[in-house]
């Protein structure tokens, strides 16, 4: 099947705003390499610290992952008979710090308070902030995101433009429901790929939903990078590490129709018969072999996880819909600390 180019007014191939740094600043940073001038990472529960070489300034950023909205209205009664099994599923949740009882929206008002005390720069959301697309869960969301006036920056995860048992590819319903729905939490920016400055930092985000990369997104990633800026990879299924399963599934050697085990409850189109696309396992390798990454941020698997490959760590955080989030700060390396650590 010939897949359609979509989100024509989209900002394709957009390299976003630049949040709090001047012109004069980036041209000025040297290219980094992570590789010859490794950083420090410190993990404190939900809280990491970078120190990183030769960073301009602090950066704080909060990620948060799988809230899994499920508010819904008069508007979503005729698709009932695909969002019903998804709309129950996280209506209670117990906090992932203190035990007690929450609900999703209370979880994520409080996460959007959390960020504005603490200064955030930037909200990172990587995807199932809604159980299914629905209308009044996206309108809640979007406005809750405005107030905060911090800058937020999206990209979708499996459920978000999922309904269950609906007619159509993976690639044509998130096509769909994207186009129909999600659009205003890009804000102008390419739904399947886009990057923004953060004081510094290249925020890269890549949907990668149905598991699969497509071309574009593989050379817009390898753009990214070659750029050399300090840069972080938002995406909602992390990538393949040994040991893990197939949730770790961009990438996974394991993936295929064989192995796919929840399509049926899912009411979904089967994974590929064959496996990964060529595409799909040169960006895997792609990311690892990246000088200038200081990791990559997911979520999907609803624990918080930490795998280290090739000098790259990859965060997987708990999920949002029990008030999970990862508070990241990235320090500049303190002069003194170079010397004994290198």
């Amino acid at each position: 099947m010939k897949r359609r180019h979509f989100f024509q007014n989209a900002g394709a191939l957009s390299a976003g705003l630049a949040l709090g740094v001047s012109d004069g600043l980036l041209a000025a940073q040297p290219k980094a390499d992570y590789k010859k001038h490794p950083f420090i990472i410190g993990v404190n529960g939900h809280k990491i610290t970078y120190n990183v070489p030769n960073l301009s300034q602090k950066v704080k950023i909060m990620h948060v992952t799988d809230t899994h909205l499920w508010r819904d209205d008069e508007r979503g009664v005729k698709f009932q008979e695909y969002s019903g099994r998804m709309a129950k599923a996280y209506n209670e949740t117990k906090h992932f710090l203190s035990g007690e009882p929450t609900h999703p929206e209370e979880a994520f008002e409080a996460t959007l308070e959390i960020a504005r005390q603490e200064k955030a720069d930037a909200i990172t959301l990587t995807g199932d902030l809604f159980s299914f697309p629905s209308e009044a869960a996206i309108e809640w969301a979007f406005d809750k995101l405005e107030k905060t006036g911090i800058p937020y920056f999206y990209s979708s995860g499996n459920h978000d433009w999922h309904y269950e048992g609906m007619k159509g590819s993976l690639h044509e319903l998130r096509e769909t429901w994207i186009n129909e729905r999600l659009l205003p939490l890009y804000k102008g920016q390419n739904p399947l790929m886009y990057a923004v400055d953060v004081k510094g930092i290249n925020v890269v985000n890549i949907d990668n939903s149905y598991y699969e990369i497509l071309p574009e997104q593989l050379a817009f990633y390898k753009a990214e990078a070659k750029k050399g800026k300090p840069m972080l990879l938002m995406m909602h299924i992390p990538l393949y590490a040994p040991g893990r399963t197939l949730g770790y599934g961009c990438g996974h050697p394991e993936y295929n129709a064989q192995n796919d085990r929840n399509f049926e409850i899912e009411r979904r189109e089967r994974w590929p018969e064959n496996g990964h696309s060529s595409t799909t396992m040169e960006f895997h390798k792609a990311v690892f072999n990246t000088s200038n990454l200081l990791g990559v941020f997911a979520g999907h698997i609803h624990r918080q996880t930490i795998d280290w490959a090739m000098g790259i760590p990859q965060f997987l955080t708990s999920p949002n819909a029990s008030g999970g989030y990862l508070d990241v700060d990235f320090l500049p390396m303190e002069k003194s600390d170079k010397t004994k650590f290198s």
